[in-house]
């Protein structure tokens, strides 16, 4: 087969290969682990390497040489429309586990097959229908058209928005509900998160502002960015991908996901509405220190809202609310303030000398080392040694 290898063409062919290899492996260990995530990731990958052909290839002279300029003319290697929500059904599916794409969320596709249906009847009417070209009577890709491009950007700049949006709407929900948020976070779906937005800012500067955008070597610099954004979330999720097999298990009998209503935000508010006459906060207040305070509910590392919910025969939504307006901090907040004041009681009595600091946290309900250290500076403004040293004789 041939293919000019130069300075231009060898580093896209790399990461051309290494991305096929990733959606590949991403691919296999997505059906070993029915790991719907993975699936999602791989395609992800799989169109952010067919994005790089006509570049790749364009470089290796193919626009030059017969048939391999038909190949690039006519086969749709750069699917703009598909990659904004692939890496949003991406986003979810990491973050909810159970989700599933529904017929609803087909229409995100709707431009991509109507850019397919408009490729094939390219291919037709100019290889099938008219003697001579029709689409093609000026020599130039239509994966490169100005409109194509703009658009794309503009599709996919707006899917890597509405993925952050749902991450940080993510977090928000898992703070106000889980006492061990900080272990569900995946900063790492963040990170991945601003590469794809850093991939539409390039673009966004080489579209609009890049003063020779025209010309095709210039091009170039940007689908080598690309490249190494592209590599660098496929890393990230393969490296990551044994942490998107958890359960969102709210309580070990109830299991129950934050995602699992599209409209969960909207009963919340409603809810809100009606019980904000009613819910008297002097009532349910002394019921919630006694879990806190008395039966030492904190200890447990995986305690969540509904679990307090189950204990007082009431819901989610309600005991929230309390915990809001009668503590004024998040769930989270309130239940590792308990477990730092309990870590505090056990250092006063010399705790810190027959056992280590970590395993006195984890006595109090901490689950990891990083939790433990964070949630202790900002209840105590000191480090739990800074703490030992200054405070406890």
């Amino acid at each position: 087969m041939y293919f000019d290898y130069n300075f231009q063409s060898v580093p896209l062919l790399i990461f051309f290969i290494n991305g096929l290899i990733f959606s590949i492996l991403l691919l296999k260990k997505g059906i070993e682990d029915e790991s719907g995530a993975n699936i999602w990731l791989s395609i992800f990958i799989f169109f952010c390497s067919l994005y790089l052909c006509p570049w790749m290839c364009g470089h290796a002279r193919w626009y030059f040489v017969e048939p391999y300029r038909q190949i690039l003319f006519y086969v749709p290697t750069m699917q703009v429309f598909l990659l904004g929500p692939v890496i949003y059904f991406y986003t979810q599916n990491l973050l909810n586990p159970a989700f599933r794409l529904g017929w609803a969320g087909f229409l995100h596709l709707l431009p991509a097959l109507a850019y397919m249906v408009y490729s094939l009847v390219v291919v037709v009417t100019d290889k099938w229908v008219l003697d001579e070209p029709y689409f093609y009577a000026d020599g130039r890709d239509k994966d490169l058209d100005d409109w194509y491009q703009r658009l794309g950007w503009i599709w996919m700049t707006t899917y890597a928005l509405l993925s952050i949006l749902h991450y940080n709407r993510y977090r928000k929900r898992i703070f106000q509900s889980l006492s061990f948020a900080d272990s569900v976070t995946f900063a790492w779906i963040k990170r991945y998160l601003i590469a794809f937005l850093l991939m539409q800012a390039l673009l966004g500067v080489f579209l609009f502002l890049y003063p020779e955008w025209g010309n095709f070597s210039n091009k170039w610099w940007y689908y080598f960015f690309f490249s190494v954004l592209s590599f660098y979330i496929a890393l990230q999720g393969y490296i990551h991908a044994h942490q998107i097999t958890f359960s969102f298990g709210f309580s070990e009998n109830k299991p129950e996901n934050i995602f699992d209503d599209e409209s969960a935000e909207e009963n919340i508010s409603a809810s809100q509405s009606l019980e904000k006459t009613t819910l008297n906060f002097e009532e349910w207040k002394p019921q919630l220190l006694t879990l806190l305070e008395t039966e030492h509910l904190y200890e447990n590392p995986r305690l969540a809202l509904s679990d307090l919910a189950e204990r007082l025969d009431t819901n989610s939504t309600t005991i929230s609310r309390v915990v809001n307006h009668c503590f004024d901090m998040n769930f989270n907040d309130l239940v590792n303030h308990y477990r730092v004041e309990a870590v505090k009681q056990m250092l006063s009595k010399g705790q810190h000398h027959k056992h280590t600091l970590l395993g006195i946290a984890y006595d109090a309900g901490f689950n990891s080392k990083t939790t433990f250290n964070r949630a202790f500076k900002k209840n105590t403004g000191l480090s739990p040694k800074e703490y030992v040293e200054k405070m406890v004789s």
